[in-house]
């Protein structure tokens, strides 16, 4: 509430609480009302100044009551009480006495004007006095999911804030105790079950699930229930949204393909992370990336001795920069725009830094496009690989952990025969290094940079088509917060020369990743928004794989993180082949290039986009 409204209020209050005396005065009839009456105009301004100061500390301006419960009420009471003792104490001593019985009545009036006031408005706020059930029709109806304490405080929010435009219908439960309660007016009157008949029995169309407490299996199997009904989706984030009095219209999101993926929390050996990060001095190279950014903020939490992150692109550098300064302000960070093509510039970085663990997340990883210039995709990757990989050596890193893909297995891509060039460089390089270098390898993450999730859903913002390249195309997916994690977990594992595999789940076919976002948006895929199969692109893979055949898995100590056996330990054979790729990239030999690569990974299989097309549509 805005100062010119708390100073309306508090005029309001003042003339009721000098109402309220007046009226008890002509009430109780001692005989000499006029006396009485001049006697207290002569304390009437103290009077109105003490319920005032009592009615501001007990913060009865905070708001004019658009969405009070009990709290609030009883409040309200207490300043009146307070504000009328304290003034009977200074009458008595200090000014013009009033009879007790004048003082309790006039009390108890100024509870009750003050008070009914604020109540009134609150009615009038929610609609009872003037709403229409024409102007109701333009609200969008609502069914609220879960009757707790942020079930109780969006309804009151919605009830109150009339200009949200949102018309609570029915609230869903599954306490059965709770079943054909009415809260504020509006009954529950189902289960998760009923929703879909309810959604079409009281046309519904928006369905908000406000169970911040909610595990991933439950919140998944409500979410896969509503997401057929045509309704949009909506949550309430967590909850910390409860405790800290924040469930409120304004912090609801839209369902997400995170919440729809119902992935359990992530359970992490925090001490034998936090022995190998501990006051370190942790390097990440690519830090401003989706998963750059997100291993640092992970890293931040283990206060290392210094956070370096390095990336060419300032843009992004800044922005993680600025994020962790604020919510670490006392971690010793780094941020330094660099390439790591330059091994000058990376030498000079370890010389200054000496850096103790290394996150090497720098990387081209957009496969259509390394298609089309697949030197540069060669220079970034495998020679910026090699450079830190290098240094990492020379200066006597204690760990080097390679971010790498599934894409790398059995390769269809010039951006996936990096990255297995990219593990080999690792595995052959903890063979004659002390420094243990190991490679971690999942598959796409949601939400980053150059994902599906993001184009589809700017795709469904216009309107689409939404673009699939192939109808029974599938990928695995991981949240970036439950990556990072799982990188940091499989670097406390690290003996040297592993491929850790991170356990992604199952695979997700894009096409049904397509459809329930669309139908999250409350639209019907084909109807709304129609899908459009545009061809695979050049090096995608119907579907990728985790492992090489000859990798075999091994366990470790945590169910979520396997271990693929090393198969390259040759460094001079490797790099003599560098060699001969370097060469071809100088002499701008594209033709030779692919063959190159092709001795180098025995298992790249090149596909052009007439491949591509044939692959498609079989």
């Amino acid at each position: 509430m805005n100062f010119f409204n708390k100073f309306m209020l508090a005029i309001i209050d003042v003339f009721w609480v000098n109402l309220s005396y007046i009226i008890s005065i002509n009430i109780v009839d001692y005989g000499d009302t006029a006396s009485y009456i001049s006697a207290y105009k002569q304390d009437a301004l103290v009077v109105s100044i003490i319920y005032l100061l009592c009615f501001y500390f007990l913060k009865l301006y905070d708001s004019l009551w658009t969405s009070a419960g009990i709290d609030e009420f009883l409040m309200g009471v207490g300043a009146s009480i307070l504000g009328g003792g304290i003034s009977s104490i200074y009458s008595r001593y200090f000014g013009e006495w009033l009879p007790l019985n004048v003082i309790i009545v006039a009390i108890t009036f100024a509870m009750i004007t003050t008070l009914g006031f604020r109540v009134l408005f609150r009615l009038y706020r929610r609609g009872v006095i003037s709403m229409s059930n024409k102007e109701l029709e333009n609200f969008q109806k609502v069914m609220i999911v879960g009757a707790g304490s942020a079930g109780v405080m969006i309804l009151r929010e919605m009830l109150d804030r009339r200009e949200l435009k949102y018309n609570p219908i029915a609230i869903i439960d599954d306490s059965p105790s709770k079943l054909g309660k009415k809260i504020f007016g509006v009954k529950v009157i189902g289960n998760r079950y009923d929703i879909p008949k309810i959604v079409e029995e009281q046309e519904i169309e928006t369905i908000l699930i406000a169970i911040p407490s909610i595990d991933n299996k439950n919140k998944s199997e409500i979410i896969d229930i509503c997401k057929d009904t045509g309704c949009k989706l909506k949550i309430i984030p967590g909850i910390y949204e409860i405790l800290s009095g924040k469930a409120k219209v304004s912090n609801i999101k839209d369902i997400d393909l995170e919440d729809l993926l119902g992935r359990e929390p992530i359970i992490l050996d925090n001490k034998g992370i936090s022995d190998y990060l501990t006051d370190k001095v942790v390097l990440v190279t690519g830090g401003g990336g989706s998963i750059g950014s997100e291993l640092c903020r992970q890293i931040a939490k283990y206060e290392p001795k210094m956070l370096i992150i390095l990336d060419i692109y300032e843009n992004n550098a800044y922005d993680i920069q600025n994020e962790l300064k604020y919510r670490y302000d006392e971690l010793n960070l780094k941020v330094l725009i660099a390439s790591v093509r330059d091994r000058n510039r990376i030498e000079s970085i370890f010389e200054e830094y000496k850096p103790q663990v290394v996150f090497h997340a720098a990387a081209h990883k957009h496969v259509p496009l390394m298609e089309d210039s697949p030197m540069e995709a060669i220079k970034n990757n495998v020679f910026g690989t090699l450079n830190v990989a290098e240094c990492a050596d020379k200066y006597n890193v204690e760990k080097f952990v390679l971010i790498s893909t599934d894409k790398a297995v059995n390769p269809t891509s010039v951006m996936g025969t990096t990255k297995r060039i990219c593990e080999m460089i690792v595995q052959a390089m903890d063979k004659k290094s002390k420094t243990e270098f190991v490679a971690v390898r999942f598959g796409n993450v949601l939400g980053s940079n150059g994902s599906v999730i993001p184009l589809f859903k700017k795709q469904i913002a216009h309107g689409g088509p939404v673009t699939v390249t192939d109808k029974n195309i599938t990928r695995f997916f991981m949240l970036i917060p439950e990556a990072a994690q799982l990188v940091l977990q499989a670097g406390a594992f690290a003996q040297g020369g592993e491929i850790f595999v991170l356990d992604m789940g199952k695979p997700v076919r894009i096409y049904d990743l397509a459809c329930d976002l669309i139908r999250l948006s409350g639209f019907e895929p084909g109807r709304d928004i129609k899908i459009e199969i545009t061809g695979l692109r050049p090096g995608e893979k119907l579907y990728e794989e985790i492992l090489m055949n000859e990798e075999g898995l091994q366990k470790t100590g945590h169910n979520k993180i396997f271990i693929g056996k090393p198969i390259f330990e040759d460094m001079d054979k490797l790099k003599k082949k560098l060699d001969e790729l370097k060469l071809l990239i100088e002499a701008n030999n594209s033709e030779e290039l692919k063959l190159e690569l092709k001795e180098l990974v025995p298992t790249y299989k090149a596909q052009d986009s007439e491949e591509a097309s044939i692959t498609s549509e079989d």
